[in-house]
């Protein structure tokens, strides 16, 4: 299943977004097993990305080579999970968490690359609300010891195609604002499995699908 699946999504997926931007697919890998993960891997995924720390811990050294993110609801005392070994936490929601990472980082002698995550209003959901975005990344991106690389949005739970797109929208606007003055805002990672097409129309240059490789998810298994 996973191979047809990753055939299917490969042969769907947009090779750029309508800026011309290269598309990434991050693997979303919530519950999944490390053999999943690893035959995932072995069909041409090369990113995966994990929500929970502890996880993203546990699987880790079971995991094929690969660039394995983080975009999960991230708690200070479990950063140091992930330093040295995440290659980008797009979860970043506040300047808080930005600077024990940066501490982190500074202890074990690398340079963290994040995203900074934007909050379009929905308080069941992690982000610093889009009018804030700005001023904290200007704090966070002058923390030593990071790199901020661009924008990460969860987007509404909705089947309202047009809140979708002014919902990208919106973000693309403050990325493209931030990337005119900083070199290394490079990805914009918005969409997921049902609403990935909305995104990647929209600008996202990074997309995390999990339900359309691995089929739905047994939420049986989260601890």
């Amino acid at each position: 299943m996973i191979e047809e699946n990753i055939k299917k999504l490969f042969s769907s997926l947009p090779k750029e977004n309508p800026f011309g931007e290269k598309i990434t697919l991050v693997a979303a890998t919530k519950t999944r097993t490390a053999d999943e993960i690893n035959s995932a891997i072995k069909c041409g995924i090369t990113d995966i990305g994990e929500n929970k720390a502890q996880e993203f811990r546990d699987k880790f050294p079971l995991v094929l080579p690969c660039n394995y993110h983080f975009f999960g609801r991230l708690q200070k005392n479990k950063v140091k999970y992930l330093i040295g070994k995440a290659c980008l936490i797009q979860s970043v929601d506040g300047k808080d968490l930005a600077e024990e990472i940066s501490s982190q980082s500074l202890k074990k002698g690398v340079v963290t690359e994040i995203l900074i995550e934007v909050n379009h209003g929905e308080a069941q959901k992690g982000g610093i609300p889009l009018d804030e975005v700005f001023d904290a990344y200007r704090e966070i991106a002058a923390l030593p010891s990071i790199v901020v690389k661009g924008l990460m949005t969860v987007l509404p739970d909705t089947e309202d195609s047009d809140r979708l797109k002014e919902k990208c929208l919106q973000t693309r606007r403050l990325y493209d604002i931030i990337r005119k003055d900083d070199k290394n805002f490079v990805h914009l990672s918005m969409g997921m499995s049902a609403d990935y097409k909305i995104a990647i129309e929209c600008g996202s240059n990074m997309v995390r699908i999990g339900t359309a490789i691995f089929g739905k998810r047994n939420y049986a298994e989260e601890k």
